[in-house]
């Protein structure tokens, strides 16, 4: 007992432990804080690979749609309701 009454009546010692709670739990970038700041950047890296998956996905499906005129016409008609002059065009909501 004597032993930890002579180490907590040293400067030192109390100065480290007061620098090291200050630091873990005070500062604006305490422990808490890190923690949480390197989940978000864990969940935005999985997120830019999700997105780098879907722009080479897109990119195929842009390619297929401009190198097949058919194609193009199906998604032009499907997407945003083009039509033939000639042609009347009904659109069927289902509720």
């Amino acid at each position: 007992m004597k032993k930890v009454i002579k180490y907590s009546s040293n400067f030192y010692v109390l100065a480290t432990l007061s620098f090291l709670i200050w630091m873990i739990f005070i500062d604006s970038n305490n422990l808490p804080t890190q923690w949480r700041l390197t989940k978000q950047l864990w969940d935005l890296e999985d997120q830019k690979e999700y997105y780098k998956q879907k722009k080479v996905q897109i990119q195929q499906e842009r390619n297929a749609l401009f190198s097949n005129p058919e194609l193009l016409e199906k998604f032009a008609r499907e997407k945003y309701l083009m039509k033939k002059p000639t042609e009347d065009l009904y659109v069927v909501v289902e509720k």
